[in-house]
């Protein structure tokens, strides 16, 4: 199987980054985010990866 890093488009609370990182990795988005908030730099970083990931298209919305 080739998984592809995206943004989630079912779990998001502002692009979908965390929950996309979540999906990829097979843990709990809320563990995403809470490790998100200990990286220095964390909103720069956020913003980065918000603009490089791709949207998750509407074909994978219900693929887990």
């Amino acid at each position: 199987m080739n998984k592809k890093l995206r943004r989630s488009s079912k779990d998001r609370s502002l692009a979908g980054v965390c929950g996309g990182i979540a999906e990829y990795f097979g843990m709990s988005s809320f563990g995403v985010r809470l490790i998100f908030i200990f990286i220095p730099g964390n909103f720069l970083i956020y913003i980065i990866l918000a603009n490089i990931i791709a949207d998750s298209p509407a074909s994978l919305q219900g693929d887990t």
